[in-house]
């Protein structure tokens, strides 16, 4: 995928009937269905079924069994409740017959009210910092097969510039912290649904992943098995997905095979606009 019009093609789904709708799969190098893509078209099939000017605020999902990268995915919506102020939805994803996924997302009015935020962490700005896929180039040389996985796993459409260096690259053992700038390279229309359901692609990645920093020298070159579990996400505020985002990452804890981890989303100004948390399987192949 290597521009925002078939991201934007990938998460438009094919309308069948009221509250059923068809999405294609985004060709990922692993082979299974990409959690991002889930969550981003789930939530466009909650947005065709809610009244005009109901904007998501939260939405909730829970991964159910692998996804079938060549297998269409059939998206069922439940109409929950339209209330005076707050909408809710139901959407189940299926693959021949069974539930893949199932996610309850909130909507809500426009409303005037008291706002804070907590400050955003003081770290270098985007336009002094390396991409991912430039901190990775040395690799080109040491390890070319490494590298070409990277770059196929890498969504093109994205720019990632971490603070550090990027995770997949730490040999190191260090605290669970990562600070990531990101956006989509092309522009995209001010639609806001749509600038939501991008962020809830581009949130999956490098989440789970934090959990693994306290443990790099032991998991780097351990056959693992990565899977999202669940992922939850609030919109706070409008934002851009074009522009630069900072994705601040924490991993409070791992135990039982499972990573957990949370994210706060803050545009170039400051201001906090998205929460995240995902918890995921971290299993070492037998």
């Amino acid at each position: 995928m290597i521009s925002g019009k078939e991201l934007i093609d990938l998460l438009t789904l094919e309308k069948k009937k009221d509250n059923h709708f068809i999405g294609k799969n985004y060709k990922t190098a692993w082979g299974r269905v990409f959690g991002g893509q889930v969550l981003g078209q789930s939530l466009h099939a909650a947005y065709q079924t809610v009244p005009e000017k109901r904007i998501a605020h939260s939405m909730h999902g829970y991964f159910i069994l692998g996804g079938d990268i060549n297998i269409p995915i059939d998206y069922h919506v439940d109409t929950i409740r339209d209330g005076r102020s707050f909408t809710t939805r139901r959407v189940v994803a299926f693959q021949n017959g069974k539930a893949i996924f199932n996610m309850a997302a909130s909507f809500h009015i426009k409303e005037e009210g008291v706002s804070h935020q907590i400050i955003m962490p003081n770290v270098l700005t985007p336009d002094l910092l390396l991409t991912d896929i430039q901190q990775a180039e040395g690799l080109q040389q040491l390890d070319p097969e490494r590298f070409q996985r990277l770059m196929k796993a890498h969504p093109q459409i994205f720019e990632f510039k971490p603070v550090d260096k990027a995770i997949y690259l730490q040999t190191q053992n260090s605290p669970p912290l990562a600070y990531i700038w990101f956006r989509i390279k092309d522009k995209v229309a001010d639609d806001l649904p749509f600038q939501h359901q991008i962020l809830a692609f581009a949130s999956d990645y490098s989440l789970l992943l934090s959990a693994t920093l306290p443990h790099r020298e032991k998991l780097m070159n351990a056959k693992m098995y990565y899977a999202s579990l669940d992922h939850a996400l609030w919109f706070h505020r409008d934002f851009r997905i074009d522009d630069w985002l900072l994705y601040a990452i924490e991993s409070p804890s791992a135990s039982n095979a499972r990573g957990f981890s949370r994210g706060s989303i803050f545009s170039k100004q400051g201001e906090m606009v998205a929460s995240v948390t995902q918890e995921g399987l971290m299993r070492k192949y037998k």
